[in-house]
């Protein structure tokens, strides 16, 4: 490559990097399976820089210790990010202490039964011998991304390691996690948006709260187990 050609595209990237480290961050909090792949395509559509999520399960052995560090200085590549690790338990804190007037949106279910289900049925695709919910040791053999990760994930979020898909456990463990957001961000609307996608005015709602002049008409409906 010519060397003009070469300059030309790292100042390009010097200032796509630039705007990324400038843009508000946008982070997307809602437990797995509560629509979270797609809050991920509808930000992409309305043209929000979003995470490469791969990159952010890759940097598990920092942030499974609590070492946020990396996960941090990741945030400088981007302008969304959703689901695991942002969503595990209390790192929504980190978040708003580290970047300040970032935006922060709960992504729920209807109820929790709804939730429940639909995460179990999910797990038991990818991880479940014969249709049923995981073992301890289906999840310990389980090699996504890493061997045993989604064991550590598990216990990460609920924290029961004899029965690991026990209905009141993570239950208990949904509905806290969506307490703490909301009280967490009580009296700042601005910075939290408590979103069930499968409402009708779901759409209207992001775009209203990140004031998009592009408007979302639909959700993209993905990952639907």
């Amino acid at each position: 490559m010519p060397d003009r050609l070469l300059h030309l595209k790292l100042g390009i990237n010097r200032v796509r990097v630039a705007a990324k480290r400038d843009k508000t961050k946008i982070f997307g909090i809602g437990r797995n399976k509560t629509g979270t792949t797609s809050l991920h395509h509808a930000m992409k559509s309305l043209g929000y820089i979003t995470a490469n999520q791969r990159y952010a399960e890759n940097l598990h052995k920092q942030w499974l210790n609590d070492d946020m560090t990396g996960l941090l200085d990741y945030c400088h590549t981007a302008q969304f990010f959703q689901d695991v690790p942002f969503s595990l338990p209390e790192k929504f804190k980190v978040f708003d202490h580290h970047y300040p007037n970032s935006k922060f949106i709960l992504t729920v279910r209807s109820s929790s039964e709804k939730w429940y289900s639909s995460l179990v049925r999910f797990h038991s695709k990818l991880w479940g011998q014969n249709g049923l919910p995981p073992t301890a040791e289906d999840l310990k053999n389980a090699t996504y991304i890493s061997p045993g990760l989604a064991w550590s994930i598990n216990q990460k979020l609920y924290g029961d390691n004899v029965t690991p898909y026990d209905k009141a456990a993570l239950i208990k463990s949904y509905e806290d996690h969506n307490e703490n957001v909301i009280n967490h961000f009580n009296g700042r609307p601005d910075q939290l948006l408590v979103l069930d996608i499968e409402n009708e005015d779901a759409p209207k709602k992001l775009s209203s709260f990140l004031g998009c002049d592009n408007r979302l008409l639909d959700f993209p409906w993905k990952n639907k187990t």
